[in-house]
């Protein structure tokens, strides 16, 4: 949020701000998806493709969990920063010079993650020149009510549209919220907001919801169980709303006719083998 801040409020807001999670792809696939690649460069490389650098040229790149990224890709990522130059993955020239502003973030430190070797000193000092360190949400209790009636607003509207009424935060939600330790941060604060949203149809958000959403376990078994619950729920819906069309159900939901019998298939929601119908 702190990245998208920054970005409208520069003189880059016309312009695209692409992110992306260093630790949430493998090697080869970061590297392709940053840099982007030539055609046959590797085993399903069928045609010449731009990297989000490219796509992010004149906007700003937010470069997620920077201290995961593989040392080869941050010796190569430092040229782009310096010189500007991409070359794509399979390319023996260089493909485009861009300008972009990097935006980097990392939930450790990133001078003990220079001093273990995980991080180049070089990148880091190149990306090092304005750094704001973030406390942790728990030191931030004032900004909770602020970041929860932002994510309430964005998921009443993506998940009940424009029509119905959106609820409010009780002086009860926020109380509760406050007291939270939030061992997950925002992400956390994110997901039980949206889970809250998405149980909730009353027109004042109480924190009983919330409080259903919210436990004492572990950050990721917390985010598991809230997931799940969301699926199971958004799909049991999603295919009555088809009216049973799994088709229509699978176009709805953006996803191929297997993936949504796999999902239906892992929350118990059953249907009609023969079909692929729901019974």
């Amino acid at each position: 949020m702190i990245g998208q801040f920054i970005h409208q409020h520069s003189r880059r807001e016309r312009r695209q701000m692409v992110a992306i999670n260093c630790a949430a792809r493998p090697e080869p696939l970061l590297e392709s998806e940053m840099f982007g690649h030539r055609k046959g460069a590797f085993t399903g490389a069928d045609r010449d493709k731009p990297g989000l650098l490219e796509t992010a040229n004149g906007g700003t790149l937010f470069l997620d969990e920077l201290t995961e990224m593989p040392l080869s890709i941050q010796a190569k990522l430092l040229r782009v920063i310096q010189d500007g130059v991409v070359r794509r993955v399979g390319s023996e020239s260089t493909d485009a010079q861009v300008d972009v502003r990097f935006i980097s973030a990392t939930n450790r430190d990133p001078q003990q993650a220079v001093d273990g070797g995980v991080l180049r000193g070089d990148l880091f000092y190149r990306l090092r020149v304005v750094p704001i360190t973030l406390p942790p949400l728990r030191k931030r209790q004032e900004d909770i009510p602020l970041l929860a009636n932002h994510f309430l607003s964005h998921y009443w509207i993506r998940h009940r549209g424009g029509a119905a009424k959106m609820p409010r935060l009780s002086e009860e939600s926020i109380a509760f919220l406050r007291g939270r330790p939030w061992r997950g941060n925002v992400r956390e604060l994110q997901n039980v907001i949206e889970h809250a949203v998405y149980d909730d149809a009353g027109e004042s958000a109480n924190g009983a919801r919330a409080k259903e959403a919210v436990t004492d376990e572990a950050y990721h078994a917390a985010k598991e169980r809230v997931v799940a619950h969301f699926e199971k729920e958004y799909f049991a819906r999603l295919v009555a709303r088809a009216g049973g069309n799994m088709s229509k159900a699978a176009r709805l939901a953006g996803v191929d006719r297997t993936t949504l019998y796999r999902l239906m298939d892992k929350h118990d929601i059953p249907r009609d083998e023969r079909s692929g119908e729901p019974v």
